[in-house]
């Protein structure tokens, strides 16, 4: 079997099950401690069941759902899901990992402290080697730290919502062991090249977002049974952000070096991974 997805309400397993099942696609549900997993018994059903997956995650009230219920369900009833607010709730903690929800935490605490008017003092003591006149080579976490630090709403927002995506979706198919390497390795050496590259005057989360973007998108290319797979138009645009980057016309300081520098580790691991 291959696991499509996971859900928060088994209720709603069961539609989208029942869905499955008018479709030719037979599929199984698999308790979890948090929530449900849905998988399909035949491979080739697969990448059909994760595109039926994403849809319904995307619009779970649509009426299809509910008339293959009546039509397909063991028990005729049409799906009760919950609240509106709960179902976005529990889809976000179920969307993601122990460790995706530590780093989004960790940023969103860190930005609220700089933009209570602690920023000198955040970047002073998190910043790279050479932004505080205090650091020492013994602070060996400013190697990473830089990844957690942002400097407007618009720069968050951004690295977050990628992080979510995509390293919630390494976290829950694959593991937190290899998401937590990937944090590390793509949060630290990246650093180091934009060290190189501009000094030390820099932060965010994005050479870590290139790293899953790489990380992703190789490993769905060379195994697709993962079910991490990013989409090509996301692939694309990532791409031309990161190329428009290199041109300053948005006027932005980017962190062209730890874009570049990230994507390679991600690519690196994911193809590494891919062996196993």
């Amino acid at each position: 079997m291959i696991e499509i997805g996971q859900l928060p309400n088994e209720r709603a397993a069961l539609a989208l099950i029942d869905y499955l099942r008018g479709q030719g696609i037979e599929c199984q549900l698999v308790h979890l401690e948090r929530g449900v997993a849905i998988c399909v018994e035949q491979p080739q059903h697969a990448e059909a069941a994760r595109k039926a997956f994403f849809d319904f995650i995307h619009n779970p009230g649509d009426n299809k759902y509910r008339q293959a219920s009546w039509e397909h369900g063991d028990n005729r009833q049409a799906p009760d899901y919950g609240a509106p607010s709960l179902q976005l709730f529990s889809q976000f903690i179920t969307g993601a990992g122990p460790i995706t929800l530590l780093v989004m935490f960790s940023c969103i605490v860190i930005f609220a402290i700089m933009n209570l008017g602690g920023d000198e003092t955040v970047f002073n003591a998190l910043g790279f080697f050479g932004s505080s006149a205090n650091a020492t080579p013994a602070q060996v976490w400013r190697l990473f730290t830089p990844s957690l630090l942002h400097f407007s709403a618009l720069h968050i927002v951004f690295n977050l919502m990628w992080w979510w995506v995509l390293g919630g979706r390494i976290e829950t198919r694959i593991g937190s062991a290899p998401l937590l390497l990937l944090l590390l390795v793509a949060g630290t050496l990246p650093n180091l090249v934009q060290y190189f590259v501009s000094g030390p005057d820099f932060g965010g989360l994005s050479g870590v977002v290139y790293g899953l973007l790489g990380y992703c998108w190789l490993m769905g290319r060379l195994k697709p049974a993962a079910g991490i797979t990013v989409q090509p138009a996301v692939v694309g645009f990532m791409l031309l952000w990161l190329a428009f980057g290199f041109t300053g016309m948005f006027g932005l300081n980017i962190a062209n070096g730890a874009h570049m520098a990230g994507l390679a580790v991600g690519m690196a691991q994911g193809w590494l991974d891919s062996r196993k």
